[in-house]
């Protein structure tokens, strides 16, 4: 089996990459990667070495386990060498995974054509789609052009709650201003507006606690077919866990 994860050159959330791709990697996935310059990308570092969070630096960084994974994923030579979306061969891949990240680097990511396409492709042919965090904006702002209306539309999900973005904005906006706003319109909204339904967006438990390998059941996703969606690095283990189940069966 091989997996593609699209990831924006810089920026991207380093425990919805890495956990993702250490899961699977040893289940033995073949994880290829793909970003919008076609050259290796980086984690925001903020997240991995908490500058400027100061005494919520515990609660916003990246944990140990996933800081971990992202220190060997960097040794991975695929993660070393991807393909540009303009290279991508949906044929080659049994999936794809699209994680997140808030900082302003992801921005080219979310705003690819290229990748909006690859996604259309994905959901026409009915492949494992998996998107958390902000990965499901580039998800909604893929356009079937058979029906001009987002991939997600007639499908439940979830996504980076407003609750969840706007607490971290106003937590951090003194010291990092609009560190945690990608854009003034928030994930949820954005996300809901491209639904058939509000009713579709399905918000979940409030996320305190992070799941972990051993708690599981602290995760949140949201399956709807063959597309997979979760809310913040708290769900990863949840969302990595059910992903590989979707690509064996």
């Amino acid at each position: 089996m091989k997996v593609l994860i699209a990831t924006s050159t810089t920026d991207f959330d380093p425990t919805e990459v890495a956990v993702p791709w250490k899961i699977l990697r040893d289940a033995g996935v073949d994880v290829q990667f793909a970003t919008d310059t076609g050259l290796a990308g980086y984690a925001d570092k903020r997240m991995l070495d908490g500058n400027k969070f100061y005494l919520l630096k515990p609660l916003l960084i990246a944990d140990k386990s996933a800081r971990d994974a992202y220190a060997e994923l960097r040794q991975d030579p695929a993660f070393k060498s991807p393909i540009s979306y303009d290279e991508i061969q949906v044929a080659d891949s049994d999936g794809l995974l699209l994680p997140g990240g808030h900082s302003k680097g992801v921005i080219p990511y979310l705003e690819s054509k290229d990748l909006q396409n690859t996604i259309v492709e994905f959901f026409a042919r009915n492949l494992p789609v998996g998107a958390i965090c902000h990965g499901v904006v580039a998800a909604c702002r893929a356009i079937d052009p058979t029906t001009s209306k987002s991939v997600l539309y007639g499908r439940k999900t979830t996504a980076l709650l407003k609750r969840q973005e706007r607490l971290a904005y106003n937590l951090t906006r003194y010291n990092l201003g609009k560190y945690y706003l990608t854009y003034p319109e928030t994930v949820e909204d954005e996300v809901t507006a491209s639904l058939q339904s509000p009713d579709d967006f399905i918000h979940g438990p409030s996320p305190v606690l992070r799941d972990s390998p051993t708690h599981l059941s602290r995760g949140f996703t949201v399956r709807d077919g063959n597309y997979l969606s979760a809310r913040w690095p708290g769900d990863i283990y949840s969302f990595a866990s059910e992903f590989l189940e979707m690509l064996r069966n």
